[in-house]
């Protein structure tokens, strides 16, 4: 049976990166998988979206509305975008970070200040603030692969040694910070 993961966030915030670690390391536990990046406009802090999906075989790395048995979201608003994406018995995670859009910034139009209680209508979800914890352990930036640990969590992804697949994917100096924040997410669902 096919899995399907939909990591979402703005521009910066790594979505890309934690999309690779959690493919490499499902890929290390035996699976199939297929990813997709949407980039959007991500280096103007636009929205980005990674597709994973994993099992047996796989034949399409798209997720289809419905689709996703696991959305982590790296921001509230780009959740409530998406969450039309998850399965009805599906899983979400929520960083409580707010990154505020240009129309937003340019006064064009407003921030929903009811993000939360609308994802909690819509779905059952988990809220953490990745980016505050992320920050105890060293560098707020982790917030990215502390939310990969939250999936893996989710998914019961075992048997593969985490430490290793981030060791081969970020830089040296961040290797001991990212495996902590790893840690601190699966801790945290």
């Amino acid at each position: 049976m096919t899995k399907s993961v939909l990591l979402v966030g703005v521009g910066g915030q790594g979505t890309i990166l934690a999309g690779k670690i959690l493919s490499n390391g499902l890929l290390a536990a035996g699976y199939d998988v297929k990813m997709s990046e949407i980039h959007g406009m991500s280096q103007r802090g636009g929205a980005v979206s990674t597709h994973v999906r994993f099992g047996k075989k796989v034949h399409s790395p798209v997720i289809e509305k419905g689709g996703a048995d696991v959305v982590i979201s790296f921001e509230q608003l780009e959740a409530l975008r998406w969450i039309s994406y998850l399965k009805p018995e599906g899983k979400a995670v929520v960083n409580s970070q707010t990154i505020l859009p240009t129309p937003v910034l340019s006064g064009a139009s407003a921030y929903p200040a009811d993000v939360l209680n609308r994802l909690e209508e819509a779905t059952e979800i988990k809220v953490l603030d990745a980016t505050a914890e992320a920050a105890k352990i060293g560098n707020p930036r982790g917030q990215n692969v502390l939310l990969v640990g939250a999936a893996v969590k989710l998914l019961g992804v075992e048997g593969v040694d985490w430490d290793d697949i981030i060791a081969q994917n970020v830089k040296p100096q961040f290797v001991e910070m990212n495996q902590k924040a790893f840690k601190k997410g699966h801790e945290l669902v």
